[in-house]
């Protein structure tokens, strides 16, 4: 993986603007990860940054078809504010989990900020014990992944994640051999 990753807007699957057509829980991750990364950048708090989102950044805007630079338009408000709430709140728990799913060489604050974001906001949903199954987690931030990076990021996403659901939910994996 390069120090400088290729981001671009999300897409897999995902039309322009952030629109995951029949998704919102999808699209309720891809607003987490940028809400994260925002919070992140600006030092912001994370009810700042939610309600940004949801008075600017979540939904279509009238006329316009949900396609604007940076909008996610089909969000399911309730699971994104509760990732991004999660994540902020756990951080201090959720950071060292993922520091040891984590290579040496590649070190937490060695990563790029929106893989640092995608990875918090999968790990924040793993901790949820409401959540859904682990598998499925792993499988909406992989595909989060490959909206946003072109390289191995996604492929790094799946493994930290993969070893983060396993310590944080042993029993989902106890029948896997």
């Amino acid at each position: 993986m390069a120090d400088r990753p290729r981001h671009r807007q999300p897409q897999g699957g995902q039309q322009p603007g952030g629109r995951v057509p029949g998704r919102p829980r999808t699209g309720s991750r891809v607003a987490a990860v940028q809400a994260l990364f925002q919070a992140e950048q600006a030092q912001s708090s994370p009810e700042t940054v939610i309600d940004e989102f949801v008075h600017h950044r979540l939904g279509e805007l009238s006329g316009q078809g949900g396609f604007e630079d940076g909008r996610v338009a089909d969000v399911h408000v309730p699971l994104f504010a509760q990732i991004v709430r999660a994540a902020t709140g756990q951080q201090d728990t959720l950071d060292p989990i993922l520091s040891a799913a984590l290579t040496e060489d590649w070190p937490l604050a060695r990563l790029d900020p929106v893989l640092r974001a995608l990875l918090r906001a999968g790990a924040a949903e793993l901790w949820m014990p409401d959540g859904p199954p682990a598998k499925v987690v792993i499988n909406e931030y992989m595909d989060v992944a490959h909206g946003f990076f072109d390289g191995e990021e996604p492929r790094m996403a799946n493994g930290v994640l993969d070893r983060v659901a396993r310590q944080l939910r042993p029993a989902e994996f106890a029948d896997a051999g």
